[in-house]
């Protein structure tokens, strides 16, 4: 059994006149982040290794997640590939994820989160928006071999407020 928490990044701020991969947080974000960290980390598993992507707006939400489930935050894994918004980057991290890794917990950006959810979970979303996260649960022991699993969880920060 394999057990993927996927999460899209909180709303980041487009304010500042900085390339895309250096944007950071809003407040609102920040708030939505800690939310739905809070909402889940007991309902959770404790990710055996987390990936971010490289981008600030996903490595800032993965260390708020990460502060909640108590997870050293030196075990985090950055992946340039996560840097993906058509899905095949972030696909490829978590088919390419190690099998003795049971609950792998992953932070990236839209279209591609919305993508694996939708292909991959059993349950279709619209739009997975930011800071949401979705638990797909796989009946295999290998990452590689991912194909449909079953929707087990998803939390979204409209739900909370």
């Amino acid at each position: 059994m394999k057990t993927l928490l996927i999460v899209r990044h909180a709303k980041s701020s487009w304010e500042y006149p900085v390339d895309d991969k250096d944007r950071p947080l809003k407040l609102r974000g920040i708030k939505d982040a800690h939310l739905v960290a809070n909402y889940i980390s007991d309902k959770i598993d404790t990710p055996d290794i987390i990936f971010s992507s490289i981008a600030n707006r996903a490595l800032h939400t993965c260390a708020i997640f990460t502060r909640c489930l108590e997870y050293p935050f030196n075990k985090i894994s950055i992946k340039e590939n996560m840097y993906d918004f058509g899905g095949s980057g972030l696909l490829a991290t978590i088919k390419s994820c190690d099998d003795e890794v049971d609950t792998l917990m992953v932070f990236g950006h839209n279209h591609a989160i919305t993508a694996v959810v939708n292909t991959y979970g059993s349950q279709y979303f619209d739009n997975v928006p930011t800071s949401g996260a979705v638990v797909i649960q796989f009946d295999t022991d290998s990452w590689h071999d991912i194909n449909e699993g079953k929707t087990i969880l998803n939390v979204f920060p409209k739900d909370l407020k």
